[in-house]
């Protein structure tokens, strides 16, 4: 059997590195891996900086940013939600404040 012919289990053609499962050698080993002089080299760390900025560049131009209108209606909302919880939040501190008092006496004498 030749090298080009087609294994007859599945009818993949049969050879050696690239047309192996995932780029293999023929001793199983993944590309990149082989220790040989096409491997690819790791990039610096400056060369990892300069891709990152510009991979974070990339999804901030993808931001979609609010109008006018819908910043004031958030704001607004944010504004109302923590005025309605400091009321809440104050009134608890008042209604235990006074249980405080009731109970260990708040007299000033």
């Amino acid at each position: 059997m030749t090298q080009d012919a087609a294994d007859p289990a599945d009818g993949t053609p049969r050879g050696d590195s690239a047309s192996s499962a995932g780029g293999a050698d023929a001793a199983g080993t993944p590309p990149g891996r082989r220790g040989d002089a096409t491997a690819v080299k790791d990039p610096g760390p400056f060369a990892r900086l300069v891709r990152f900025l510009r991979e974070v560049w990339a999804e901030l131009r993808k931001v979609v940013r609010p109008t006018r209108g819908e910043l004031v209606t958030y704001t607004s909302v944010v504004l109302v939600f923590v005025a309605v919880v400091m009321l809440y939040v104050s009134g608890l501190d008042y209604v235990f404040g006074q249980a405080v008092l009731w109970v260990f006496g708040g007299g000033g004498g």
